[in-house]
């Protein structure tokens, strides 16, 4: 059975910044929309055993199911609920970022 594949505000919100990163910072607007091509190809793969990821390791997450998906440079964060067939996607970030800062900043 297949999951249904929801986005959060701030998931939303990193897509949006990862794009104007790649397109206006680095003045690479093809490869920032080939980039946001394979995170979303990424994701929307998760409505098939998104189980397959590996689990979070660190504290809070960890307890409230968060995974992790790489994808190139990235990282997917998401949580699967079996029980409703639902995933969640919570953030989506530059994995040489300060992973642990940023998922402070994360309203869940």
């Amino acid at each position: 059975m297949k999951y249904k594949i929801v986005l959060t505000k701030q998931a939303d919100t990193d897509l949006r910044y990862i794009y104007e990163y790649i397109a206006f910072t680095l003045l690479e607007p093809e490869i920032a929309v080939r980039q946001l091509e394979r995170i979303e190809k990424g994701i929307l793969s998760l409505d098939e055993m998104p189980e397959r990821f590996r689990a979070f390791e660190k504290e809070p997450w960890h307890s409230r199911g968060f995974r992790q998906m790489p994808i190139d440079n990235f990282i997917v964060f998401y949580i699967p609920k079996a029980d409703v067939k639902i995933v969640t996607i919570i953030r989506i970030m530059y994995g040489g970022r300060d992973i642990d800062a940023q998922l402070k900043k994360t309203n869940q």
